[in-house]
């Protein structure tokens, strides 16, 4: 019995290769080999030039402006993500290039959020910043904070940090959901200038409305590499290009497949 039991598991193991998934496969491949290309060959990479952003090129303007008017800069990545989420994720790598800058013109940095694991990671972000600046000393880890949890009392929070700070520049940048406004039009109130990106669709159209500068979309995740000039995530921008293009070669071509008659008379001739 065992014998003829494993017979009939074997007659039906399809084997060790899926044939339906060859155009996974495929597609893996290709994006393997286009990542590979723009990260090693040098020559890639120096034909390959980002587009001037205007919210990342007023990075700067907005620093320099809060270390004039002696005011503090707030940053926040708002409420709606965690530390896995991407829009996260791109919030820090933009938190450590405005933290070294920060650092050296010694501009007072607050960081207010709503996740303890997000408070520890900027913690570590900033003072990793600052010590490449060369101003470990200048770093006060109570300027990045734990505020609330709660929705709106984090929004509260935040929006009574910049009315009694009055802060000279404010950086959204994050997952924002129904704060993004509350947040937005307390800082124009103070005459802030505000630097706003996201990726929901519903909150830019309020942060266009209210900030001064707006990262749309995938501006929020080429930020890092814009402000960094780091060859590698560059590289990675690059190679998302590269795909998005082939996708639309894809679709376009898929497109007149399933438009067109092949069988058709005219096609033939």
């Amino acid at each position: 019995m065992w014998i003829l039991s494993t017979i009939a598991l074997s007659a039906a193991d399809p084997g060790w290769f899926d044939s339906s998934k060859l155009p996974v496969l495929i597609c893996a491949l290709v994006s393997i080999a286009i990542v590979l290309y723009t990260t090693y060959d040098k020559r890639s990479r120096k034909r390959f030039k980002m587009r001037e952003i205007a919210g990342l090129k007023a990075v700067e303007e907005a620093i320099g402006r809060a270390t004039e008017m002696a005011r503090p800069l707030i940053f926040t990545p708002g409420w709606g993500g965690d530390i896995q989420r991407p829009t996260t994720i791109a919030s820090m790598n933009i938190l450590g290039h405005v933290a070294q800058v920060t650092a050296s013109y010694d501009c007072p940095l607050v960081y207010p959020t709503h996740d303890p694991v997000i408070m520890s990671v900027a913690q570590e972000v900033v003072r990793e910043s600052y010590l490449k600046a060369g101003y470990p000393d200048r770093m006060r880890e109570d300027d990045i904070s734990y505020v609330s949890s709660s929705q709106f009392g984090y929004a509260a929070a935040v929006d009574g940090m910049i009315s009694r700070l009055k802060p000279a520049s404010i950086f959204l940048l994050g997952t924002f959901e129904a704060e993004s406004l509350i947040l937005a039009e307390t800082g124009n109130s103070v005459g802030a200038i505000q630097i706003a990106g996201t990726d929901s669709t519903i909150q830019l159209s309020f942060f266009i409305v209210a900030c001064d500068y707006t990262l749309i979309g995938e501006e929020l995740f080429a930020a890092s590499g814009y402000l960094s000039k780091d060859p590698s995530i560059l590289a990675s921008v690059q190679s998302q290009d590269i795909l998005k293009v082939l996708i639309v070669i894809f679709l376009i071509v898929a497109t007149i497949f399933a438009t067109v008659d092949i069988d058709s008379t005219w096609w033939r001739f």
